[in-house]
């Protein structure tokens, strides 16, 4: 304890603003780490739609709890051209019982540990665990989404996180025309995996373009126009993935396919495509997504003895959110998701969203609210509210 406080005495402690965290530098300047920590409140409450009439609603449900709870830590250790990151979910409802061997039948606090090296020019090398470079509603943070939470395409769809490395490289075509690709080899399975990988790993590929030059503040991968745009601003990206043999049945997430009583493993290779945009101006901003995922023999499972045993998610899902900000940092947002899951998968589902947000220090502490009609073809529909409180220091 004495060490730990004497280390902090010969650093540099600051912290410059609501928002921005608390802020360490080595006296040597070998070394600089940003602590920060947020949390969600969110309030929910469901409706089941009888025969799909709005006017019979029933079997009223309502829960209030904490969505996330997080630790993050970021910075340079002994040159500004290595970077690590770590993110750590304290919630329940964020981290996830891990009550299967897989993850030694622990929780699944760990979210990001990761280090990036930017080793030549524009190259660098990211290797560790954190989210893969898959749809762009995935790599927003869930402290920067437009909405309460992600979309039904996100849940069914998502690269998610994973364990392996990435390269990554940037180049500018004349002035403003930027260019950013992406290769990643990770275990296919996900985050936090103990156990040896029963399937073969994964190659992810993604490039991105902005044709009129960055975003502020990376807004490209932030939800709503909270750093207005003076001139119009547009991400293009296309992402491709193959999971060979996958383990797990969306990729990696859902549940795991057993092996085989002879040891052997039947699973098949698992092949996404993402393809994603964002635009904004002003207030404005538009953020559309395409998912597609595929296997190569339909979505059923079977073992060498014709039994069934598990059953991947395949299908297209569709994903468009519209939003605009008022000068006095209100914000009112639609959404219209449209999931279709392959035949023997699942049931078509519709969600149409509308959401009505109050930003008061920007994203690190504003008052969320939307409401959605989930449309379901084989079943009553769904209305839910949700309404969330968000703070980040």
């Amino acid at each position: 304890m004495c060490c730990l406080w004497v280390g902090f005495i010969s650093a540099q402690i600051k912290a410059p603003k609501f928002g921005k965290g608390l802020q360490i530098t080595a006296q040597d300047s070998s070394f600089t780490m940003k602590i920060g920590f947020r949390f969600q409140t969110l309030f929910q409450s469901d409706w089941s739609v009888a025969e799909d009439d709005l006017g019979s609603l029933e079997d009223r449900s309502s829960r209030v709890f904490i969505r996330r709870s997080r630790l993050k830590f970021n910075g340079f250790a002994f040159t500004p051209k290595l970077k690590y990151k770590a993110e750590l979910a304290l919630s329940n409802r964020d981290n996830g019982g891990g009550n299967s061997d897989n993850f030694s039948n622990a929780a699944n606090i760990i979210l990001d540990a990761a280090i990036e090296w930017n080793f030549y020019n524009n190259f660098s090398l990211w290797a560790g665990q954190g989210k893969l470079p898959g749809n762009r509603e995935r790599v927003v943070s869930s402290g920067n989404l437009q909405f309460v939470d992600r979309s039904r395409l996100n849940s069914r769809f998502t690269l998610d996180r994973d364990v392996g490395i990435m390269l990554k490289y940037h180049h500018t075509f004349g002035q403003k025309f930027l260019v950013q690709e992406t290769v990643a080899w990770t275990s296919g399975e996900g985050k936090n995996i103990t156990a040896a990988n029963v399937g073969g790993s994964s190659v992810t590929m993604k490039v991105e373009a902005f044709p009129f030059g960055q975003f502020k503040s990376k807004g490209a991968y932030v939800g709503s126009a909270v750093k207005r745009e003076t001139e119009p601003k547009l991400a293009i990206a296309f992402a491709y993935d193959i999971n060979k043999s996958a383990g797990r049945e969306r990729g990696r997430k859902g549940s795991f396919i057993p092996v085989n009583r002879d040891g052997s493993f039947s699973g098949q290779d698992l092949t996404n495509i993402h393809i994603d945009l964002m635009f904004k101006y002003q207030g404005i901003s538009l953020m559309a997504e395409y998912a597609n995922t595929a296997t190569t023999d339909g979505p059923v499972v079977f073992s060498p003895e014709g039994e069934e045993i598990g059953t991947y998610y395949t299908g297209t899902g569709v994903n468009v959110a519209l939003g605009y900000m008022f000068k006095n940092n209100v914000e009112i947002a639609g959404r219209w998701t449209d999931i279709k899951p392959e035949e023997g998968v699942a049931s078509d589902e519709t969600q149409y969203t509308l959401g009505l947000s109050k930003f008061i220090v920007g994203h690190k502490l504003k008052v969320q609210s939307d409401i959605t009609y989930r449309s379901i073809a084989t079943s009553d529909d769904d209305l839910i509210y949700r309404m969330q409180m968000d703070i980040h220091f």
